[in-house]
């Protein structure tokens, strides 16, 4: 297996035990599982999923849910709000199609999809802020409020509350991070609560980051989890202390291109690596990846085309040595490739890369 670089590789054992490791815990937990498929954009990998025992999964864009559903992934949960009519023409036609569901956050977003969807219901979720405060309702009083609204409304039917507690990537510490997962999962457990006391049933309770899930998914009266990350890790989970670099299954190799003057040149920059250090921060991650068997080098700055790491007189790598980059977030840089280069000698494509919401 020839590889040019830069390229997106995947190590196939490391990401069936990652896929295993988050089954397992659903079964145990008596949980239902629809993983996060803007992780990995494949669906081979979706499927894998589904096998391991993945009722479905949930994306990001109607994108995604199209590949999904023509992967043939039997339930399609839409985390993002669909607003725009010509995304609700595109949703009309998914529903037809597979079993879909799509998030709810406002008033003026139900009333979208109510008059699109009053001949034919669609199954909605409403989604409440656990602290990240992005979208979402606030838990308690506000979720019971926006739940009324909903249920009166013809052409939805609210089954679930969700929420992303993505502020748990900044977390300055493993006790912080936890104390996030409990907020995460009271803040949907307790708004069902309130809404089932008004007479409102409440199937699912959805928490769905990956640096919270086996906490919050332990927590009593949550349902239905949906991390994405944990398929793959990164040096963002590494610096969290959810894992440790060897359950990291996504690499970036890439070659030295120039030595000279303190400094090696690498033919990965931004356009391979990404310029994220994680979307919400976090102090642990340093530079821009992992070099992997040399933690002493740091890939100091990138421009699109150009990694640049110092060195010290005795560095060993030379012009056209490849190195491997654990990347710092590693949905960002499935994004920017077209396949994967996997360990088995396969090639898989990335299937549901860029595209638009």
């Amino acid at each position: 297996m020839t590889i040019d670089t830069p390229q997106l590789c995947l190590d196939l054992p490391t990401m069936e035990r990652n896929v295993e490791r988050l089954a397992a815990f659903a079964r145990e937990n008596d949980l239902t599982f629809r993983p996060h498929v803007k992780t990995h954009k494949s669906k081979r990998i979706a499927r894998m999923q589904v096998d391991a025992g993945a009722v479905g999964v949930t994306v990001a864009t109607l994108d995604e849910a199209v590949v999904m559903i023509e992967a043939g992934v039997p339930s399609v949960m839409i985390a993002y709000p669909v607003t725009k009519a010509v995304k609700i023409e595109r949703l009309k036609a998914l529903t037809k199609r597979a079993h879909v569901i799509v998030s709810v956050d406002t008033t003026v977003g139900a009333d979208l999809l109510s008059e699109a969807f009053s001949d034919a219901p669609i199954e909605v979720w409403m989604k409440v802020n656990s602290g990240l405060n992005r979208c979402g309702v606030e838990p308690g009083d506000e979720a019971v409020e926006l739940a009324r609204y909903i249920t009166d409304l013809p052409g939805l039917q609210l089954t679930g509350i969700y929420t992303h507690a993505g502020h748990a990537y900044g977390a300055a510490s493993d006790e912080e991070r936890q104390t996030i997962a409990q907020a995460e999962a009271d803040s949907v457990v307790r708004s069902a609560a309130k809404c089932e006391a008004a007479g409102i049933a409440i199937k699912h309770r959805s928490v769905g980051t990956t640096p919270t899930v086996f906490e919050a998914g332990r927590y009593d009266g949550v349902t239905d989890i949906r991390p994405g990350n944990a398929m793959f890790y990164d040096m963002v989970q590494v610096g969290l202390g959810v894992v440790d670099v060897s359950d990291c299954a996504v690499t970036v190799k890439t070659t030295v291109v120039s030595k000279q003057h303190g400094r090696l040149v690498i033919d990965a920059g931004s356009k391979a690596l990404s310029l994220e250090k994680g979307a919400h921060g976090h102090a642990s991650v340093v530079g821009f990846g992992r070099v992997v068997g040399y933690p002493e080098l740091i890939i100091d700055k990138v421009s699109e085309e150009h990694g640049v790491i110092p060195i010290k007189a005795n560095c060993p790598l030379e012009i056209n040595d490849t190195i491997d980059v654990i990347p710092n977030h590693a949905c960002v840089t499935v994004n920017l490739f077209d396949h994967y280069a996997v360990s088995n000698g396969e090639w898989w494509p990335v299937d549901a890369r860029g595209g638009s919401k």
